[in-house]
């Protein structure tokens, strides 16, 4: 793949380890790269927008498809000297001298002086059968992403979240032709009234299957039988941030347990980062890359400063010694008789 390395052929020692090759960890390499500093990005190869032919929202990137926005990123990382290494990371360890130790599945370790996880999330879709299958395809998550593509169809949201009702609220404005399935999540008298209100009609039951025909959705079959047409189905996932490599070094979680961060990407623990899904659920791919830049911006000037304090410690230490041995040259040298 381009721009891919193995960790035997590369330095084992990196200004910034960049974990997780989305657009948020490559933008934040790019930007790291482009100030001439080290950086490695490590890449499972397995982005979470993988299931969906295109994405959308993204200036100047609307409708092209993820992996090929991901191979320019990565071509584009390389030409400044970055590299990407396929694989995955098991731990993210801090050193005693300063830094993080960034163990790789295998056994390969790598040393870094700051790291940015860029893992995004893990979303788990309910068990109903065909919702796998159609995943990414006329199964979807995010009006903004993909709403446009099924505007004035009818459109299914299914309730197994609690903001599966806000979401069919919300996808109001991309059809008039809305039905909510109560599945597991029914309305209260507030909700049912905004339904309603909004023209989404409501119906009854828990799905048992979604069905298809030639990879195609064309209806949500109920328990019971009865079956929705519909050209679109949208749910509301479960997500997860993949976060385990910084478990056990003492980061600050907010309520739900996701990592806090500033705005910045700064996490609690000093040098360590983390940017995109992996800290922010509602992140688009254009977000995340934002997110990347703003993270390497400030991540360079923590370094930069981190250096300006080296080189100062180091110049002090220099003129004392040039002081020393100049007091002591003149206390041992002969004086000069008078003329």
């Amino acid at each position: 793949m381009t721009g891919a390395h193995k960790e035997d052929s590369v330095r084992t020692s990196y200004d910034v380890i960049v974990i997780g090759g989305g657009a948020g960890g490559l933008n934040a390499a790019l930007v790291l790269a482009r100030a001439r500093r080290s950086v490695a990005v490590v890449d499972a190869g397995e982005p979470r927008n993988a299931p969906s032919a295109h994405m959308h929202s993204f200036l100047s990137r609307d409708g092209v498809a993820p992996l090929t926005v991901l191979e320019t990123g990565r071509a584009e990382i390389a030409r400044y000297g970055a590299v990407r290494i396929e694989g995955r990371v098991d731990q993210v360890e801090p050193r005693d001298e300063g830094g993080f130790v960034v163990r790789l599945d295998g056994g390969a370790s790598l040393d870094a002086r700051h790291v940015v996880l860029a893992t995004g999330l893990r979303d788990q879709l309910p068990d109903i059968p065909g919702v796998p299958a159609l995943w990414g395809g006329d199964v979807h998550f995010c009006p903004y992403c993909h709403g446009y593509e099924v505007r004035d169809e009818k459109i299914v949201v299914l309730g197994v979240h609690p903001a599966s009702a806000g979401q069919a609220l919300l996808l109001r404005q991309w059809s008039q032709d809305i039905v909510y399935v109560t599945h597991d999540r029914p309305l209260d008298t507030d909700e049912r009234e905004r339904m309603d209100a909004r023209g989404v009609q409501v119906v009854e039951g828990t799905v048992g299957a979604l069905l298809s025909k030639d990879g195609r959705l064309h209806a949500v079959e109920l328990a019971d039988g009865r079956t929705v047409d519909c050209a679109g189905v949208f749910l509301f996932p479960k997500m997860t941030p993949n976060d385990s490599a910084f478990e056990g070094l003492g980061c600050e979680r907010d309520e739900q347990g996701w990592l806090v961060t500033d705005r910045a990407g700064r996490t609690s623990r000093p040098g360590l980062w983390a940017v995109g899904n992996v800290v922010d659920s509602r992140a688009q791919a254009v977000t995340a890359a934002g997110m990347g830049a703003a993270a390497a911006f400030a991540l360079n000037h923590d370094l930069v400063d981190e250096e300006i304090e080296r080189d100062l410690a180091a110049h002090r230490a220099a003129a004392g010694d040039a002081a020393s041995g100049a007091g002591s040259g003149a206390e041992e040298s002969e004086p000069v008789p008078a003329a």
